[in-house]
């Protein structure tokens, strides 16, 4: 059978989103989520995973649009005036390419977050990074130097790569940041997925664009990530608005896309089922 990867990001963001994956891992498709270590439901997201042997889980690094591990006061380069990660993302990707400071204060947030995540006794199945700011060089260098430190050089970083045909102008746009983060993690000794599907539909896939999407899988080593909740709370809505979360956890547990899935030989697992550590 083939192996597919079914991610569900922002993992501990809100309990409707924990609940979305233990479902969505209990009932349906469903193998892999990203954690987000300092969001406020992250406690509730560990003790739900460690009942779910079968769920990977991997790092989503949170440096914009959320709170931050340490203490504001440590850095406060990173954050705005009442301590969170700031909402544009362009402005705080200037900071940390151009402030020494900054970059040093990422250094250390990276590395508490990774910190974090270990301390959950959990398996590190994968990193991202929210908003896929993996593309930034000050970020990645973070991660790289982050993994071969821990001596986990197996675990893959997703690459946001989109086939051209799904994803249009889009993919296009960022071919060459794709060419570059994948040059670097190759010439680090890292892994990573080959196809990563859903950035175009991001909070928009239904149990027919799943469908869609399964029908017509790249080859090579694919991630699909959605992000499902089970219900639309103030948190949710809030954080993404326009999304359609409900109608992801939809299709997460349809009968429809298990029997797709099945039909085709598509078994559902995460990065350390997709991308076997080499001997």
């Amino acid at each position: 059978m083939r192996q597919i990867v079914i991610t569900a990001d922002d993992f501990g963001f809100d309990e409707a989103v924990n609940e979305a994956v233990e479902r969505g891992c209990r009932e349906g498709v469903l193998r892999a989520a990203s954690l987000m270590v300092s969001a406020p439901a992250s406690a509730d997201a560990v003790a739900r995973a460690r009942r779910l042997p079968q769920l990977r889980v991997g790092l989503h690094l949170t440096l914009v649009r959320g709170q931050p591990t340490l203490p504001p006061a440590r850095i406060p380069h990173l954050v705005d005036s009442v301590g969170q990660f700031p909402d544009d993302l362009l402005k705080a990707a200037v900071r940390w390419f151009f402030l020494p400071a900054a970059r040093r204060e990422l250094a250390l947030e990276v590395a508490a977050q990774f910190a974090a995540f270990h301390a959950t006794g959990l398996v590190l199945d994968h990193v991202n990074v929210h908003n896929h700011l993996q593309f930034h060089p000050s970020v990645l260098s973070e991660i790289m130097r982050n993994l071969a430190g821990d001596g986990q050089v197996s675990v893959p970083v997703r690459v946001p790569r989109e086939p051209l045909a799904q994803a249009g102008a889009t993919a296009a746009l960022l071919a060459p940041w794709v060419a570059l983060l994948r040059w670097r993690l190759r010439r680090a000794g890292l892994r990573y997925n080959d196809w990563l599907l859903g950035v175009r539909d991001s909070g928009q896939i239904n149990e027919q664009r799943l469908l869609d999407l399964l029908a017509a899988l790249p080859s090579g080593a694919v991630e699909i990530h959605l992000h499902p909740a089970v219900e639309r709370t103030a948190a949710v809505a809030a954080a993404m608005p326009g999304y359609a979360n409900d109608a992801e956890f939809a299709a997460l547990i349809s009968p429809r896309v298990a029997a797709r899935m099945a039909a085709a030989g598509l078994c559902p697992g995460g990065f350390r089922d997709l991308l076997p550590v080499p001997d």
